[in-house]
Parts: C-alpha cells; sequence; structure tokens
C-alpha cells in the first residue's frame, strides 16, 4: 500500500482492506468542519464495495454523504468546492487491481500535515448519525461556460479506457459543438491499458479522423491525438498553457518533470513560472503561495486552470483545446514544444529501497554535474538538457526522464542515468 498526498492506493484484498479504508476515512472526518462530504468513484470493479465502507464510516461521524457515484475526479473536485470536503475511490491510471482514496479539503488535494492526520487521527465524537443524499453535479454546464462554443464544428473521437470520462466527456464536447465518436466505453470490453500515457492508443489513432482525446480512468488525465499520431503528455499541458495565455493568464507553477519547451513558451510571451515537486497537490500548493492562476504537470498530460478547479482537469482541457484546434497558430505552438524531446523510463525497484538507492546515485554524480534535489535528483546538463530521477509516489518504481533539443545527447544521458540507477540498485539489493 501506497500513502501519499497524492492517494492511499494499494491492491484490494492483498494490501489495502476494508479496515484501511475505515481508519482513513475516520482519520478524514476530522478534518471535515461543516459536515458535509461528496464521494464519487471510478469504474474498477472494486469500487462499489469500498464507496458503501466510505459513506457508512461517514455517516457514523454524523456527516452528511453527498454520494455522485461512478463520476471523474475533476467532478468530484468542482463539487467538493461547493460542498466542502470530498473522497474520490480511484487509482486513477494505476493497474485494474488497484484501488484507493483521494481526499480533498476547501477544493484541493490535502496537504502533508493534513496526510498524518488522516494517517493517524480517530473520530472520538459521535453526533447523530449523517444523511446520504444522491448528488448530482452542475460541471458541465459550468465547463461549458468556461470554454464557450465552437465556431465551427469538430469531429472528436473519445477513448473512454472503460472509465469514469463516460459520464462526462462526450456530453461536455457535444455541448461545446463537437461531433462525438466514443470508442472502449466499456471497461471489460476495453482495448488498452489504463493509462493513456504509456499505451500507444492503437484503436483511438486508426479511429481519429480530425482530433482524439484518451482519459484514464478517473479522467484527470488525457491525451491528444492529432494528425494521425499520438502526441506527448506534454503537448496536453503545453496546449492548455497556450489558452491561458489567449486568456491573460501570466503567472504559472510547472512539476519538476515538466517540460523546458512549455516553461520556455511561457517566458517568451511575458509569464512568470515557478517549479515544484512532483504531484498535483504539490504543484496546487505552490499556485496558492505564490497567486498562480494555472499549471500543471507535462509526465501526466494534466492541466489546471485553478480559477475552474484546483485538480489536473483533463475533461476540462479536452474542452479548451478542442476550442481553439483550428486557430492556424495553434500548429507552430505544437512544433515549438516538439522541438523539445523527452524521453520516459522506468525501473522496477520496490519502495523500501528507493531512498537507498536515491542516496547511492547522488554520491555517484555530484561532483560530475550540477543537481538540484528538491524533489529527486534532477540535473543540468545545459540549458537545453537536463534529467530528473525520483521514486514514485504511486508505485514501486523509480522514474528516469530526460529532455533535450539535441536528439543525440538525449539518447546517451538517457541510457547513462538508466544504468546509473540499475548500478545502484544491484549494488545494496
Amino acid at each position: 500500500m501506497k500513502i501519499t498526498i497524492s492517494g492511499i492506493r494499494g491492491i484490494y484484498g492483498m494490501d489495502f482492506f476494508p479496515s484501511d479504508v475505515l481508519k482513513f476515512c475516520d482519520g478524514f472526518s476530522t478534518l471535515i468542519k461543516n459536515g458535509k462530504c461528496v464521494i464519487g468513484r471510478d469504474t474498477r470493479t472494486t469500487g462499489e464495495m469500498i464507496e458503501k465502507i466510505v459513506s457508512a464510516t461517514m455517516l457514523e461521524r454524523g456527516i452528511d454523504v453527498h454520494n455522485l457515484g461512478i463520476t471523474p475526479t475533476p467532478v468530484v473536485f468542482r463539487k467538493a468546492k461547493e460542498i466542502g470536503a470530498g473522497i474520490i475511490i480511484t487509482s486513477s491510471h494505476n493497474p485494474l487491481e488497484w484501488n484507493g482514496l483521494k481526499f480533498i479539503i476547501d477544493g484541493r488535494g490535502i496537504t502533508e500535515e493534513e496526510l498524518e492526520i488522516v494517517k493517524n487521527e480517530q473520530n472520538l465524537n459521535r453526533p447523530n448519525i449523517g444523511k446520504e443524499f444522491i448528488s448530482e453535479s452542475n460541471y458541465i454546464s459550468d465547463a461549458v461556460n468556461i470554454i464557450g462554443k465552437l465556431n465551427k464544428t469538430q469531429q472528436v473521437t473519445v477513448d473512454i479506457g472503460g472509465g469514469a470520462a463516460k459520464t462526462i466527456a462526450p456530453k461536455l464536447l457535444h455541448d461545446i459543438g463537437c461531433q462525438v465518436e466514443i470508442i472502449n466505453d466499456e471497461l471489460d470490453k476495453c482495448s488498452r491499458g489504463p493509462d493513456p500515457t504509456s499505451d500507444e492508443l492503437v484503436d483511438l489513432v486508426s479511429k481519429t479522423k480530425n482530433l482524439g482525446f484518451a482519459f484514464d480512468l478517473d479522467s484527470d488525465r488525457v491525451i491528444l491525438v492529432m494528425n494521425g499520431e499520438k502526441k506527448s503528455s506534454d503537448i496536453t499541458l503545453g496546449l492548455g498553457v497556450v489558452k491561458a495565455i489567449k486568456i491573460g493568464i501570466k503567472k504559472f507553477v510547472l512539476s519538476l518533470d515538466s517540460s523546458l519547451a512549455v516553461e520556455k513558451y511561457i517566458i517568451k510571451h511575458g509569464g512568470k513560472v515557478w517549479r515544484s515537486k512532483v504531484g498535483e497537490a504539490n504543484v496546487i500548493q505552490m499556485m496558492i503561495e505564490n497567486d498562480a492562476e494555472a499549471g500543471g504537470e507535462g509526465s501526466s498530460g494534466g492541466f489546471i486552470l485553478k480559477e475552474f478547479n484546483m485538480c489536473r482537469d483533463g475533461l476540462l482541457t479536452s474542452g479548451l483545446i478542442a476550442s481553439m484546434i483550428d486557430d492556424k497558430s495553434i500548429q507552430k505552438d505544437i512544433e515549438f514544444f516538439e522541438s523539445f524531446s523527452q524521453i520516459r523510463n522506468k525501473i522496477s525497484i520496490e519502495s523500501a529501497l528507493h531512498n537507498k538507492v536515491i542516496e547511492r546515485i547522488i554520491k555517484k554524480i555530484e561532483t560530475k554535474y550540477e543537481i538540484n534535489q528538491l524533489d529527486g535528483i534532477k540535473i543540468s546538463i545545459n540549458e537545453n538538457t537536463w534529467s530528473l530521477i525520483r521514486k514514485s509516489n504511486t508505485e514501486d518504481i523509480i522514474r528516469i526522464s530526460t529532455e533535450s533539443n539535441d536528439n543525440q545527447l538525449l539518447q546517451k544521458i538517457q541510457k547513462e542515468m538508466i544504468e546509473n540507477v540499475k548500478c545502484c540498485y544491484e549494488e545494496i539489493k
């Protein structure tokens, strides 16, 4: 089981049990001040069972439950902004046998300090039993108001990935003026895995006539297909940034592993960039601290428009991209983002050894390269090239990412960093 601000995740029935759901929801209930909590879940088969435990725990603690049922993570965040608190039953892009809990307070994910309360506090207060309501969301109409109507109908193919996007994405895109074709809308018949950033999306690429979007199971991630090819996750973030700049936003927070091209684009257009630790909650926290209005994570295809939602919002982002895809300057923007290339690899290493591996790598390379230890090890090669080695918050892996506008150097540095990780792991395992 992984316990981080990104969520509590595990394989249900193996290292994540009903007792864990009860314990963490009990701790979270101590953070809820107005006695209300919205809950929602993705389409995993264990979700309904966990939902019943979550709901019962909240009700028994005297908290009214507003249940959205199967619905995307951004919809729960939007509703939690109104209600005050939220719990999402999801493990996002993790394999199907996983599930988990994601907690929301005041419209944002919990902080490290709040996570400690979730882990350790007990709610000894037992007032009257709460009430449960079947709830509805105004997400689609609110998003349409932000995006606006299209001047020209777009043909859009939506790859649901068997996830919760089915309940929102097709209607949202239809309501802004798209002609929508849906694929992979049933989980048990889905032709791909739950993470669109790592899947080849063969079906979507072959069936997309104009514009295609692929979502993960809870719709915080979205990947773009254009001109017969899958675009990188950094293009999703980059186009979100392009739209934000068009509407006058100047202050952005990007995660440490997001593309340097996106940062250069923002600065070129008179904006300012802060870099945060990887993780949605870390990006949001820095946005709040610096009064930044937009940001995101390139690695997950996650764009954040703070005014609308304090989370990565794949649904809103798909609509924003569809609304400007006919702009003649967009292709030039995409070409600029694609002038930098990024390679992302992951190596399976048990979580218990992550810190030791990272420490050993630092000793190995600190005299050779300039390094930043804000989150893992970020290595500056030159002004256009960097590499990042960091442990995953959600999986038993260490990630290695390298970016450059020089493909030969990109390949060389990525190979070197992968060898460093493997070598250090072999030395300590």
